[in-house]
């Protein structure tokens, strides 16, 4: 997929399931059925492959539409919340714009503006997710969370932490590895699709950190991390695991390393603050908390 398919359509797929089909979510969106099926078969086209089971009575979820429902179903809360925070915090008429990737958005710093706003409660920080692996500093955007190597020349960089590469999966399924002869080499390997070649793929890691084999050639590939992330969280495979994606997710146990080298990359993470004369201080108090807030 070259973008995520459009709010409208995910909203409609997480209505359908949480009121339990098809008739149920028109009446509550207030269309028509056909108007509901409709959207749910071009999320389908969009996604490129079947969400629903129709081939049951009541329709259920394929493996596929499991893991796009769960990652809707808390994004969509994050947001609901996220909307609530800034529509107080925005009174105060202190506000700062960070421009950031979806993966970088949804597990780092969003779990960690709720800790920011109980300091800070006169600022309001609104997230701008962006599909580029490097965000800009456009029309807006005070602050810009990069990962690369720091040589920028349109803002003030700030080092926020060093990254570290790991393959790590759900706690179960790395259970199921260490009890199988084969090990990690029965596993299905979870790829991310990215054009900047400064993310690390799987044939980079095993190349870097000396790896023979590890997993099944045949895998599961995606074209963002949160998509990644929430098919390793559900199980379905071992992924590399990003300290900003997948850090906090290792801390609460719901992923675990699988017992492979980890990878330190030459790039790190950074915020990139505009120039001056195009930010506050609302926007340095920002970005001094969020280097204060990461942990050695």
């Amino acid at each position: 997929m070259d973008r995520l398919p459009p709010l409208r359509l995910l909203s409609i797929f997480e209505t359908v399931n949480r009121v339990g089909g098809v008739k149920q979510a028109a009446r509550v969106l207030n269309v028509s059925p056909p108007a509901v099926s409709q959207a749910l078969r071009q999320l389908e086209a969009h996604v490129g492959v079947p969400l629903l089971n129709r081939s049951v009575r009541p329709a259920g979820l394929t493996a596929a539409g499991e893991i796009l429902l769960k990652a809707v179903s808390e994004n969509l809360e994050r947001l609901a919340q996220a909307l609530e925070d800034i529509e107080v915090l925005s009174q105060t008429g202190q506000s700062v714009t960070v421009a950031c990737t979806i993966g970088f958005a949804t597990y780092w710093l969003m779990p960690r503006l709720e800790a920011f706003y109980l300091d800070h409660p006169d600022i309001a920080v609104h997230v701008q997710a962006t599909q580029q692996e490097v965000p800009t500093l456009g029309a807006g955007a005070d602050i810009a969370m990069r990962y690369g190597d720091g040589r920028w020349s349109d803002g003030e960089v700030h080092l926020l932490f060093n990254e570290r590469v790991e393959p790590v999966c759900a706690p179960d399924l790395k259970r199921r590895l260490d009890g199988q002869e084969q090990g990690l080499a029965a596993a299905f390997l979870i790829h991310v699709d990215v054009s900047d070649r400064r993310w690390v793929s799987w044939p980079n890691y095993l190349s870097r950190t000396q790896q023979k084999t590890a997993g099944s050639a045949k895998g599961l590939r995606f074209s963002n991390y949160v998509q990644a992330t929430q098919a390793a969280v559900s199980g379905h495979g071992v992924m590399l695991g990003w300290r900003s994606i997948t850090g906090d997710l290792v801390d609460k146990g719901s992923l675990v390393p699988v017992g492979l080298a980890p990878l330190v990359p030459a790039d790190c993470y950074y915020a990139v603050r505009a120039p001056r004369g195009r930010t506050t201080e609302a926007a340095d108090t920002v970005v001094s908390w969020l280097t204060g807030a990461v942990k050695v």
